[in-house]
């Protein structure tokens, strides 16, 4: 039904007993009653209502889309770049495995090139000056000084040329030809700077080592040792000394005396 149309109706009256009807030209005074509102705007407005939505809807959708087509397209660039870096660093290690440089020629292992900084000192015997500070042989047997480090005759130091970590470690063995409850010794390591005193780095101090019949006077040879070691950081022209309380009773084993230091 359309909300236009409207339908006018007829009075009808009794005047004096008499049937009258009123004449379609002539409007009453008063309002009519029955008459319909239009709604000729409603549909068209609702329509639009409706268009605009499903327009978002497929606005959103490739929007998602583009998106989505972004997000493949940056993926595959990104394994892309990932398989070519694979495949470089493969070449590469193939290239120093058979000893190639960039330029296709044969090169010398970085070790080869590059000494290691690192010495190792052996014990020496003092026949006839006794230092507290112990004095070693940089050169004898397997003893050796590499790199950045080396050793001073003159106080038995080893000089390091690099600031860094280093890793350092002393042994004395000391013999107590009569040894008592008494007996002891200390084993120091320090280092000596230009520009300061000298800082103690490890130290032990070592009693009570002798058996008990010491303490029924039965005086007898006794061996002892101490071992120290640790990683410590070092400054240039830093030089690191070995100290013994008791030196006169030093062994005269080589290899039970040592002394030295790599860098990490």
């Amino acid at each position: 039904m359309n909300c236009d149309q409207s339908y006018p109706f007829q009075q009808v009256f009794f005047v004096d007993g008499v049937h009258q009807q009123q004449h379609p030209g002539l409007q009453p005074n008063w309002p009519q009653r029955g008459r319909r509102v239009g709604c000729t705007g409603v549909i068209p407005t609702l329509a639009t209502v409706v268009l605009l939505l499903f327009l978002l809807v497929f606005a959103a959708l490739g929007f998602g889309g583009y998106l989505m087509y972004n997000m493949q397209t940056q993926l595959r660039d990104v394994r892309k770049i990932a398989r070519e870096l694979k495949q470089a660093q493969e070449f590469s290690r193939i290239e120093k495995q058979i000893g190639l440089d960039e330029g296709g020629r044969e090169k010398e292992d970085k070790s080869e090139r590059e000494e290691r900084t690192a010495a190792h000192v052996i014990g020496r015997i003092e026949k006839h000056i006794v230092h507290k500070t112990l004095r070693w042989e940089p050169r004898v047997g397997a003893a050796f000084t590499d790199g950045g480090v080396a050793y001073q005759v003159e106080d038995g130091a080893l000089r390091v040329n690099q600031s860094g970590l280093y890793h350092i470690y002393s042994r004395v063995e000391l013999i107590f030809k009569q040894c008592s409850p008494t007996s002891s010794f200390i084993h120091t390591v320090f280092v000596r700077s230009p520009s300061a005193q000298d800082t103690p780095l490890m130290e032990a101090h070592r009693a009570g080592f002798c058996s008990r019949r010491s303490e029924l006077k039965e005086r007898h040879a006794w061996t002892a040792d101490s071992y120290l070691a640790s990683a410590l950081r070092l400054r240039r022209n830093d030089s690191v000394l070995v100290n013994v309380s008791h030196p006169e009773y030093l062994s005269h084993s080589n290899h039970g005396n040592f002394f030295g230091l790599y860098k990490i």
